[in-house]
């Protein structure tokens, strides 16, 4: 399929927003005037300002003697910036592949977009139209080249729709401004009576090559589509992505969630022939406000299984707000793995964490709960009962080394451990009383010591004697003595978890 792209040039940016924020400005001359090398100059001009031959980089001073009644606004630094990727971001509705074209146009790869609007024609008028009527004096262009699309935005006088092959013909009788050269190389051609873009390409390359260097000769290559133009994606186009544009606005959970199947439908029978899976997805909503609402999902294996992912969105949908009604769908699969087949059994296999049902599990509870909420662990090559587990990265991660065999361990750990006042007969016998937090626990039985090492390639450190002890309310905790006693001074305690 051969490469199309759409310029769209706001010929008056910056004053058109001024002009929505102060509809009193329409028909009034004004400009935005910023500091240049010590004098003020004209930034930006509304059209009444044009009519009056006020443009943007004449002196301030001279545009007043020229029109005294001139109203004049301080220029916004990065206004243009602004607002040119918040018309990038409106324009993903209309494709996927959006790039600034400083200081006051767009540039989109629309590529295989044109047939959801019936053709380029009506395409490229639906934008267009739809811009104008934002408040915008916007034109466009749509050719094979993306430089092509920019000469014609900027100084066609014809069609703005060019059929693949027929880029020459419109192209050449455009004056070399068109080509985008620096001022001073468009003066030097214009001294040789160089006017227009065909007298440029009918000449030698050689002696062009010699005459202006390698830059023109690469402008003429990418406005004839020979070389391409390197862009800066404002959005880059997703690996997987799917679009649904909508011929009447949906203000409906129910039209929202007959969409978003249809796009899981799409995205999940790509998935299946490549065998991949979805880890994590994003469906954002472009609604007729300029508004783009969105939710996402994650899933704890690759899946391409429509109705798992409907569910887990599904829990989602009513956080979405319709407004005046979404013009657009799209759904991006941001993360994207290989999802091998899994074993058939003829008999129900023994649970585990291969098992697609826990799974499955895992991401509705993540999903109704928050992500993190549900988590797996490892162990780990340490001694320390803090230090000997890792979290699992995934359900599907295998344990380096077997859990170790120890006495039983608590299931709740305080972290870090805290120091208790203590009250036991030395050496090496287990604790009779504890205090901590300010109540005092009587040892009823005890079971212990265990000792447990430090690693010595860590760090330098005590050993720890640990004691199981229940008290006389029969409840169980797990303390430690840290090092070995010393005469003159009194042993350090703490408590390291309780056993419930």
């Amino acid at each position: 399929m051969a490469k199309r792209f759409l310029t769209i040039w706001f010929r008056h940016l910056t004053t058109d927003w001024l002009t929505l924020r102060q509809p009193s400005l329409a028909k009034l001359p004004f400009v935005t005037a910023a500091p240049d090398h010590g004098r003020m100059v004209v930034a930006a001009s509304s059209p009444a300002a044009q009519a009056e031959n006020i443009h943007p980089g004449m002196a301030l001073a001279d545009a007043r003697a020229l029109l005294p009644g001139l109203r004049v606004f301080d220029e916004q630094a990065d206004l243009g910036v602004k607002l040119l990727t918040a018309l990038g971001h409106w324009c993903i509705r209309f494709s996927p592949g959006v790039a600034l074209d400083l200081p006051d146009g767009l540039t989109l790869d629309v590529t295989g977009c044109a047939h959801l609007w019936g053709g380029e024609g009506p395409y490229l008028k639906e934008i267009l139209q739809r811009l104008r009527g934002s408040g915008y004096q916007a034109r466009g262009a749509l050719t094979e080249s993306s430089a092509a699309s920019w000469a014609l935005a900027h100084f066609g006088t014809t069609s703005p729709l060019v059929e693949p092959g027929n880029l020459a013909s419109v192209l050449y009788p455009l004056p070399v401004a068109a080509l985008r050269l620096p001022a001073a190389t468009l003066e030097r051609l214009r001294t040789l009576g160089l006017y227009q873009v065909g007298q440029v390409a009918g000449l030698p390359r050689a002696a062009l090559r010699r005459r202006f260097g390698q830059e023109l000769l690469l402008r003429m290559d990418q406005v004839l589509g020979r070389e391409e133009e390197r862009l800066e994606w404002l959005i880059p186009p997703e690996a997987y992505q799917e679009r649904l544009p909508c011929l009447e606005p949906i203000v409906t959970g129910t039209g929202i969630e007959i969409a978003l199947r249809r796009l899981l439908e799409a995205i999940c029978a790509r998935l299946q022939r490549e065998g991949k899976g979805l880890r994590k997805a994003v469906l954002k909503c472009y609604r007729v406000d300029h508004i783009v609402k969105e939710i996402g999902i994650g899933t704890t294996h690759p899946s391409h299984q429509v109705e798992h992912l409907f569910r887990l969105f599904e829990e989602k949908i009513p956080t979405l707000e319709p407004g005046l009604g979404i013009e657009l769908f799209t759904l991006d699969a941001s993360g994207v793995e290989e999802a091998p087949p899994l074993q058939e059994s003829l008999w129900n296999p023994p649970p585990g964490t291969d098992d697609r049902e826990l799974a499955q599990l895992v991401d509705r509870l993540e999903s109704k709960l928050g992500a993190g909420t549900v988590r797996r662990y490892l162990p780990a090559e340490h001694h320390w009962p803090e230090r000997s587990f890792q979290p699992a990265a995934s359900l599907r991660d295998q344990p380096s080394l077997p859990w170790p065999q120890n006495r039983p361990r608590p299931p709740r750990l305080l972290t870090p451990p805290r120091p208790i006042e203590v009250t036991a007969p030395v050496p090496d016998y287990p604790p009779m009383l504890f205090r901590y937090q300010n109540v005092l626990h009587k040892i009823r039985l005890a079971d212990g010591p265990e000792r447990v090492e430090t690693e010595w390639w860590i760090e330098e450190g005590e050993h720890r004697d640990y004691y199981n002890v229940e008290d006389e309310q029969g409840k169980r905790y797990w303390l430690f003595r840290a090092g070995h006693y010393a005469g003159d001074k009194p042993a350090t305690w703490f408590l390291h978890g309780f056993f419930e």
